[in-house]
């Protein structure tokens, strides 16, 4: 019997992604038990087993519903019947940073997930996003007015993660599950319109595929993979540039401030970027150093701007004379 275009769609995008991993690596599955993960975890433990590979699959209790124990609990014992060779649930603690409870969820799962593959010396880590999630960021993106980096949505790999799916349907994966008989949980977090992804899934990007036309999602998608490349290649001259400048300044960590005159005869693009590592490099949120922050950094180096940035993370920005400088920002009493 020939294999359903869903199932194998899902086991193309994960072989993709594991295919120069060693027999005996160990492969870390994020599963909640939906359906993205779901279809994830059976093709990873599908693929990486003819690989040789360990694979873990991993469940996160964020704690923000009632009940999430117990769905939590049934997503281990759906991973363990799937044949992970090892399962592991951790429930945390979200604590807002200012930006949400689905920001703060957000981090709050990357950070346990990075602490179980550090135990398990995981060498991958694969997340169930498929192409309607990277629409959806994309679109958010471009409302929110972001910039190049959120317009060019989820990265395929970062670090030691991989999102196998992300030209794969929602669609997909709920069919591929249909088909090799898995029970969907439909997170209640999904269909509440309090949530903004939740609007544009819901509401957005279907009057815009009424309007515009079919495809829309998948245009969206494919945008964010040409604006990927760009922003990427900025990024690696913004690193290179950066990493000049700390090793031609007085000190290799910047203790002196990040000279402006070498900063200046950058292109502007690349520029913006130079000042927001030095801001990461000192401290700030890499999470929450918006554009308006960045703009700030570079209107202060600049001249265009006196005084002094406030930056997340309780860094503040200033410039004596040629050179940029941080420190932390004092804590009011």
């Amino acid at each position: 019997m020939p294999l359903h275009p869903a199932v194998a769609a899902v086991r193309r995008g994960v072989r993709g992604a594991i295919s120069r991993l060693e027999p005996g690596d160990t492969v870390v599955v994020a599963c909640s038990g939906g359906a993205d993960s779901l279809a994830l975890t059976s093709a990873t433990v599908f693929e990486g087993h003819k690989l040789g590979l360990r694979v873990v699959g991993a469940t996160v209790d964020h704690g923000l519903q009632p009940g999430s124990a117990d769905q939590a609990a049934r997503a281990i014992a759906q991973l363990a019947a799937l044949g992970v060779d090892e399962t592991a649930t951790v429930r945390v603690e979200v604590v807002g940073g200012g930006h949400g409870p689905e920001a703060a969820a957000r981090q709050a799962r990357y950070d346990v997930l990075e602490q179980l593959r550090e135990r398990l010396g995981a060498v991958l880590v694969l997340l169930g996003h498929t192409r309607d999630d990277q629409a959806e960021t994309v679109l958010l993106g471009l409302t929110r007015g972001s910039g190049a980096r959120s317009l060019a949505g989820m990265r395929r790999t970062f670090d030691h993660y991989a999102r196998p799916l992300l030209d794969i349907t929602r669609d997909d994966t709920v069919t591929a599950c249909q088909v090799e008989g898995l029970e969907i949980w439909d997170d209640p977090h999904n269909d509440d319109p309090a949530y903004t992804r939740v609007r544009v899934r819901r509401t957005v990007l279907p009057v815009l595929e009424e309007q515009l036309g079919p495809g829309v999602a998948a245009t969206l998608a494919r945008t964010a993979d040409q604006l990927r490349d760009d922003v990427d290649a900025l990024d690696d001259q913004a690193r290179s540039a950066y990493d000049g400048l700390r090793a031609t300044g007085d000190g290799a960590d910047c203790s002196d401030g990040l000279p402006l005159g070498p900063v200046s005869e950058l292109h502007r693009a690349v520029a913006s970027r130079v000042l927001r590592l030095a801001a990461l490099d000192a401290g700030a949120t890499g999470s929450e150093l918006f554009h308006v922050h960045v703009r700030a950094l570079v209107d202060l180096a600049a001249g265009d701007l006196s005084g002094e940035v406030r930056l997340p993370g309780h860094v503040t920005a200033y410039r004596d004379r040629d050179h940029l400088h941080f420190r932390p920002t004092p804590v009011p009493r």
